[in-house]
Order: structure tokens, then sequence, then C-alpha cells
């Protein structure tokens, strides 16, 4: 059996408690409050009694710590080395069309470093979770990346920018490019899921563009101990605040995010 440390503990078990509500709330799903916080982005009851559940637990474990957390945003600890970064329901979307795809996502950044990080998908009873230099899991096994090589092979999962959002032309040359030679690309609404499934070699590789530091943060500690390489599309390592990111094994990764810049 995997050895999950103290600190893995505090946030599995801070996942483990906030879903309950939150996979009784998807059971009810048609009852929840639901307030339209912008074109397409929701957020529901669910989402904040997610978010309350989990600043409770972690705060409780590791007095002092701060926070940044997609509803709160920024919320300064008396420790500043240490900060929680939490999306509480990742793929809001799905869950309030009642679509079994979604994820509380919590990473631990130190000293402006992500250190570990956990995507729990409560429907499927999925915890993935990795800790800096201690390797990637899901539940009990451990993880790799895939070895595909060639992107005719290759399955890539991205996002597809909605209603007000920007960029629709850029990715519809990204998709293109990538869907004329690859073996598919598929789009499930969740980014978090998307890298702890790139970290499962369940897919070989992802890209998205415009998304936030608690979209991602815990999906990268998940790949970068499963092998993988993350940065930005750029070529880059400013993926956890420049908006985009890239992430695939080893021999994908340059091929596709040159193909990704070529169509930008």
């Amino acid at each position: 059996m995997a050895h999950r440390s103290a600190l893995i503990t505090v946030m599995t078990n801070a996942a483990y408690k906030a879903a309950r509500k939150l996979v009784r709330d998807f059971g009810e799903v048609e009852h929840l409050q639901v307030s339209r916080k912008g074109p397409a982005d929701f957020v529901s009851t669910a989402d904040r009694r997610t978010e309350e559940t989990l600043r409770a637990e972690l705060a409780k474990a590791r007095p002092g710590y701060g926070f940044l957390v997609e509803e709160a945003g920024e919320v300064a600890g008396t420790d500043t080395s240490n900060r929680w970064i939490i999306d509480p329901l990742d793929g809001t979307t799905n869950f309030l069309h009642g679509i079994p795809h979604f994820a509380i996502s919590i990473a631990l950044e130190r000293d402006g470093g992500l250190v570990a990080g956990v995507v729990y998908a409560p429907i499927a009873d999925e915890m993935f979770w990795a800790e800096r230099g201690a390797g990637s899991y899901v539940n009990d096994r451990r993880l790799r990346v895939s070895a595909r090589s060639k992107m005719e092979d290759s399955v890539f999962a991205t996002g597809i920018p909605f209603k007000g959002v920007r960029d629709h032309a850029l990715f519809s040359r990204q998709l293109s490019a990538v869907m004329a030679v690859s073996a598919g690309v598929r789009r499930f609404g969740s980014a978090a899921l998307d890298l702890a499934y790139v970290a499962a070699g369940r897919f070989d590789g992802f890209w998205e563009n415009g998304l936030h530091p608690w979209d991602v943060a815990a999906g990268i500690v998940l790949v970068r101990e499963a092998g993988g390489l993350v940065g930005d599309i750029g070529g880059g390592e400013d993926m956890l605040h420049g908006a985009s990111i890239l992430a695939a094994n080893d021999s994908l990764y340059e091929p596709l995010g040159r193909m990704l810049r070529d169509a930008a």
C-alpha cells in the first residue's frame, strides 16, 4: 500500500469530508439555488459549502496557512511561506447539468513552489495525489504518464472556450492542427481531472488557454511526479499565472508545444 505522508493525509481527509455533501447535492442538482456569476460561469450553494468545509478542515490542521480560492480570492495567513490553492468544484457546469465529471482540487504552495496536490473525483471515488519527490498516485496505485511517442497514436485533452471568453479563433486553429495529426481530442470540462488523466497515462497530453492557478495547481504536481512535463504554451514556465498550460510526456511535449505555437 502506498504511504501517504501527514500532509497528504490532511489534504485527502479534507477532500473526502467536503465531498460527502457535494455528492448529496449532486443527487439533488435540480433543487440547488444557482446564481449566475458571468457567461457560462456558475456558482452554486454546493460550491460555496464545499469551499467552507475545505477551508475549515485545512485551517484546523495547518493553522496560519494562507489560501488562494476561486470564490474568496486570496486570504493571507500568518504563515507567509505556505498557501493552499483550492478549487472546491472544478467542473461546475458539468455538476449543474447532472454530468458526473467534476473534482475537488487542493494544492499546497510553499515559498512560491508547488509541493503537493490532490484531485478527488467523488463520483468515481478516485483520489489522485502527489507530493514533491514522492511520486504520483490514484488511490493506492502508482501513476506514470503514457509512453506513447507518436502523435498519430495519441489522444489529447483540451478545454473549449465558451461564451464571454476570448480566443475562440486561436482555439480553433490549435484544435485543427492537433486534430489533423492525432488519434483524437477530448473535452471533458475539468482541467484538474484532465491533468490527473495525463498523470495516469489516460491522456497523452493536455493544453488550454485562459486558466487560473486553482484550475491547474494540483494537477501540475500530479503530472510532474508521474514523470511528465508541464509548462506554458509559449515554451516558458509560467503556467500557474500565465493563463496557458501544456502538459505531456517527454516524447510529445515539444512537438505538441511547437504545433500549438505555430497555430497561434
